[in-house]
């Protein structure tokens, strides 16, 4: 699985992250902890990966609302929380957050072994940055507009 087809060729199935980053705050979370699992067995299966998107994709939904907590503080808990409210560095703290845990997750499952530190720690940085600024691009394209 450790083979040399380059850090470019991850980013693709990796706007996924969107999705977890999209969805309603306030809507049941064993039903969003399902869908974060089908939506990464979905992408398993077509990308043909023993699962590792799968444990990625559910373990950033378990921790979103952690990860929430941290960005947002106690204005996530209340009833009213909009992300589109919240400012823009926030949102970019936020989904930076998830795709890190992400990639983190993902490429030690891929390559399985601390003996190879320094390519994992190279892959979860440069595939980092590229998924986070092709999210914060889709992100900001369907974004909806303040007047």
């Amino acid at each position: 699985m450790c083979n040399r087809i380059g850090y470019l060729g991850f980013i693709n199935p990796m706007i996924y992250i969107l999705f977890i980053y999209w969805y309603p705050i306030k809507q049941n979370k064993s039903f969003f902890l399902i869908i974060a699992f089908l939506l990464g067995f979905t992408i398993d299966i077509f990308s043909d990966t023993l699962a590792f998107h799968t444990a990625a994709t559910t373990t950033i939904a378990f921790l979103r609302p952690s990860i929430m907590r941290f960005c947002f503080g106690v204005n996530y808990d209340f009833q009213n929380f909009k992300l589109s409210n919240v400012p823009r560095l926030q949102q970019i703290t936020y989904l930076a957050f998830l795709v890190f845990i992400h990639h983190t997750v993902f490429f030690l499952l891929e390559v399985f072994s601390f003996a190879n530190y320094i390519l994992i720690l190279k892959k979860i940085l440069v595939v980092s940055i590229v998924s986070l600024v092709l999210c914060i691009l889709f992100s900001s394209l369907f974004s909806v507009k303040k007047e």
